[in-house]
Formats: structure tokens, C-alpha cells, sequence
């Protein structure tokens, strides 16, 4: 597991793109057969993923993780971005194709997972126990936002949320950018009460997102590839245009699992 300390304000606003990027970017998250783990210091919000392979692995406490089982204090949301995979949780058993999310509670003891697939991992801290739940890609609420006029037409799909897969802490979904659309969470929002990460992925070899951060009055940007992550301090604005239509799975921790808590920012305030 690797640890990311927190940023600032005054260091998004003055630092340079490679501290940035150390801190706030994750660009290993699937290797093959092998899980791994990115703890931020944000709400300690934790992320991970694995490319299996016709492979199995068991989710479990990093080193110097502080408790004996990975969900000791904490709830996760798991996503199969492609193919097929299994995932026992104690003993019992689902099956997830692309695009479905299994919620895992607190308390939770053994995670095997079997197949061919990649997974993407959410995890926040956790103060109750809330049943594991399976959310089918056709099973999630499901909006269609925005429009072509202002390239932003998008599917948003909520699987954890307050009215979905009900959690402690977290919230977890995927959103598909429609073709001839670029642009994500436009306009955009901050929600103080909780920290945010983005996945994007389905992102050609050649194309990228330019992801904006900051404060609206002295954004920054960073430039995203196909299965890489960036984690939003919760103060800070979070959106993107791409070169081409793509999809990312966001996922938040903090003290409010409500999908609708953000504070709006006009566009016109974006500096």
C-alpha cells in the first residue's frame, strides 16, 4: 500500500505538476494478478485495483494497515470495469459483469475474487455494518445529463448512494461521456463534507482527459490516461474535458453519503 499525504490550497495554487501528481495521481493501479492499494491522507480515502487474468486473489489488510482484516473499519465498493469475475464474501458468492458494483460492509472477513477481469476498489472509513449488496449495471439509477449543445450529454449511473446500495460513508458510480461529448462534471461543484476520486477509463491508447483542480478562482490541470486515477480534495473543484468520449467511476468518503450535497460553481467563475 502506498500512502499520499494530503495537499493544500496553497500548494495546488503554487506547487509544480510532478508534486501534483505524486500526490494526487495514481497511475498503477492494474497490474496483473496483483491488487494494489493508494491510501491518501484525504479523508483517507483508499483505492486499488487488479487486472486478473484467469487468476484469484484475497482482498486483505496491507502491511501497517492497523487491523487484522481490510474491512475491520471500513466499507468498500467494488467495480468490474471488463469481463467476468467472482467475489466470495464469506462464503458467499457473486458474479459481476462490466459495469457492476458489489457494495462490501464493514466487518466483512474474507474477499476471494476469481476470474478474468479488471477491478477497481473504493474503500472509506466505516462506523456501522451495512449488508453486502450487488448492484447490476441495469439495476443502478440511471440519469441521462447535460447536452450535445455544450458537449457535455452524459449517462450518470448511481450504484452506492443514499437511494441505492446504502453505506456508512461512500458513495460510488460510473459515468459514460457520450460520443461527441468531452466534458465531465460541467458545471462543476465542490462538496466540502467529502473527498472524491476519479478513475477514468474505456480511454483510446492516444487520447487523454485534461482534468481541472483547484479553487475556481486559480485552477490547475493534469493530464489523465486510460486507467488513472486522481483523487479531489474536497474544497477542490473536479471536472475534465477529454479528446474523445470516455467513462470514469467516481467514488467519495466522508461524512455525507447524499449524492445531491455539493455546492454549485458557475463557469463563468472558473479562472
Amino acid at each position: 500500500m502506498e500512502i499520499r499525504q494530503a495537499v493544500t490550497k496553497h500548494e495546488i495554487a503554487t506547487q509544480h505538476s510532478s508534486f501534483l501528481r505524486d500526490r494526487l495521481v495514481v497511475t498503477n493501479l492494474f497490474e496483473e494478478n496483483r491488487v494494489t492499494f493508494v491510501q491518501s491522507h484525504h479523508d483517507r480515502i483508499l483505492i486499488g485495483g487488479c487486472s486478473l487474468r484467469n487468476g484469484s486473489i484475497f482482498l486483505e489488510a496491507p502491511e501497517d494497515f492497523g487491523a487484522e482484516t481490510l474491512l475491520e473499519r471500513r466499507e468498500m465498493g467494488l467495480a468490474c470495469l471488463h469481463g467476468s469475475v467472482s467475489v466470495e464474501v464469506d462464503g458467499i458468492t457473486f458474479n459481476l459483469e462490466n459495469e457492476d458494483i458489489i457494495y462490501i460492509g464493514q466487518g466483512s472477513k474474507s474477499i476471494k475474487i476469481v476470474g478474468s477481469g479488471d477491478i477497481y476498489i473504493s474503500s472509506s472509513i466505516c462506523h456501522r455494518p451495512n449488508p453486502t449488496t450487488l448492484v447490476r449495471k441495469s439495476e443502478a439509477e440511471t440519469l441521462v445529463i447535460g447536452d450535445r449543445s455544450h458537449a457535455n450529454e452524459r449517462t450518470l449511473r448511481k450504484y452506492i448512494h443514499e437511494s441505492g446500495a446504502a453505506s456508512s460513508s461512500m458513495a460510488m458510480g460510473i459515468t459514460t461521456i457520450h460520443e461527441g461529448s468531452v466534458w465531465n462534471t460541467m458545471p462543476c461543484h465542490i462538496h466540502e463534507r467529502r473527498t472524491e476520486a476519479y478513475l477514468y477509463f474505456d480511454l483510446s491508447e492516444n487520447e487523454k482527459v485534461v482534468h481541472l483542480m483547484g479553487e475556481n478562482n486559480q485552477t490547475r490541470h493534469m493530464m489523465l490516461g486510460n486507467n488513472e486515477a486522481i483523487i479531489s480534495p474536497a474544497w477542490s473543484i473536479h471536472t475534465g474535458a477529454g479528446t474523445s468520449h470516455y467513462k470514469f467511476v467516481w467514488s467519495t468518503a466522508g461524512e455525507n453519503v447524499t449524492y445531491t450535497d455539493f455546492i454549485p460553481v458557475k463557469t463563468s467563475s472558473l479562472i
